[in-house]
């Protein structure tokens, strides 16, 4: 069997490397991959959806596995699916979870999935009047996809009315921001659980934890994350129960009775406030730098997984998870995450192992060098026992690594050690 894996990012570099293992595969391609991936695989690309799906059928490609969300928005699912391809990811109507900001919190209102109180408007006088009903900071959200970057918690009032404005008016996000949510702050602490699913069955994966400041003790701006750690001690066996029992599978449920059937991975942004995890957002794919700390923790029946979340039969596939710890820490460019930075040439002084291993994304080959073209340029990996055995394996990994102007943070995996 040969395996398409469609993105360019660490997420599909650690896809590409946990299933590299698998005997039934017997070829990676990646579309279009990154400078790295070629080491586990081949790149490959095309213009149009059209030529791509030529291409899964002239190879006869067994398993098509998206990454990205954007794709998946734009119903690449559907279109592979139609041609029998089988497709681990939703369609595009499943994928409106991620898609529409505005639909997953109706979505979660119907089926009575905990989240934070909201509204979504269209229009500013709206906005304005629930605003001033709600206690600060409050959260202001663009409808649609933007890169992770469309959520903005407001700490007064004049900025959450002066962000409302700008979104509305097509100023900040475009059209993606022309619909807005506002809803109440939670607090309490995050997790990212993720669970795989085949429309009807699903499997949970370890619980992680992401860090999105730029900077030590969660200062700075948010960013698509600067490291994860699973499992986290502080997803304890009822509150992965609750996310089971109150989010997860009325989910699945709801998606079917709405013609949307849900198949492939849904991550649960979840904020757990006194013991009670609430719904803070769908994503439709798995996280990153999450993935890069999950696939290591398969010891086997990964394929098996991917495969039956796309043809059926979840429930009867046979996989097993390791007990240990695994640690990733995000590597950045020096303007990270402001503007995109010259490229760089890389310099590793280490081999990958079974305990520590490296997961390249925003690099590109120059000869037989590396550069760091990407924001978020590679992901160390420490696996072990122990949240400290993986913390230091993962920073051992990123002392052998040098580029100018790299930074990374050196507190991932914080909350783990005080448990």
């Amino acid at each position: 069997m040969e395996v398409v894996i469609v993105g360019s990012g660490g997420r599909e570099y650690s896809i590409g490397l946990a299933l590299q293992s698998e005997c039934r595969i017997d070829g990676i391609y990646f579309y279009p991959g990154n400078g790295a991936t070629s080491k586990l695989g081949k790149n490959v690309d095309f213009k149009t959806q059209k030529e791509f799906v030529d291409f899964a059928l002239k190879e006869r490609i067994g398993l098509v596995i998206i990454g990205p969300e954007a794709p998946l928005v734009e119903g690449l699912a559907d279109v592979l699916r139609e041609n029998g391809i089988a497709t681990f990811g939703p369609s595009a109507k499943a994928a409106r979870l991620e898609g529409s900001k505005a639909y997953m919190k109706e979505f979660a209102k119907r089926y009575r999935i905990p989240t934070a109180s909201f509204i979504q408007t269209q229009d500013y006088k709206e906005a304005c009047a629930f605003i001033d009903a709600l206690k600060t900071p409050i959260v202001v959200k663009a409808d649609g996809l933007c890169a992770g970057k469309g959520v903005m918690i407001a700490q007064s009032y004049e900025e959450a009315k002066r962000v409302a404005k700008e979104m509305l008016e097509g100023k900040s996000f475009g059209d993606s921001g022309k619909t807005i949510v506002i809803e109440e702050f939670l607090e309490g602490f995050e997790l990212s659980i993720f669970a795989m699913c085949d429309g009807r069955d699903f499997i949970v994966l370890p619980a992680a934890q992401d860090h999105k400041r730029l900077l030590e003790n969660n200062k700075g701006p948010n960013t698509g994350g600067m490291g994860a750690y699973a499992p986290s001690p502080l997803a304890s066996k009822e509150i992965l129960a609750q996310v089971e029992q109150s989010i997860i599978a009325p989910t699945l449920e709801g998606m079917g009775k709405e013609g949307s059937a849900f198949s492939g991975v849904l991550f649960c942004g979840i904020m757990v406030v006194k013991d009670k995890p609430y719904l803070l957002e769908f994503n439709v794919r798995f996280g990153d730098p999450e993935c890069e700390v999950l696939m290591p923790l398969f010891k086997e029946g990964l394929l098996d997984c991917f495969l039956a979340c796309a043809k059926g039969g979840l429930k009867s596939v046979r996989y097993s998870l390791s007990d240990e710890v695994c640690v990733g820490v995000v590597v950045a460019s020096k303007d990270y995450p402001y503007k995109n930075s010259k490229k760089e040439k890389i310099k590793i002084n280490f081999q990958d192992s079974k305990d520590a291993h490296i997961s390249f994304a925003g690099v590109s080959k120059e000869g037989e060098s590396l550069l760091a073209t990407g924001g978020r340029v590679l992901v160390c990996v420490g696996k072990g026992e122990s949240v400290q055995e993986a913390v230091k394996r993962a920073y051992d990994c990123v002392e052998s690594v040098e580029f100018e102007g790299m930074q990374y943070r050196k507190d991932i995996a914080y909350q783990a050690w005080k448990c």
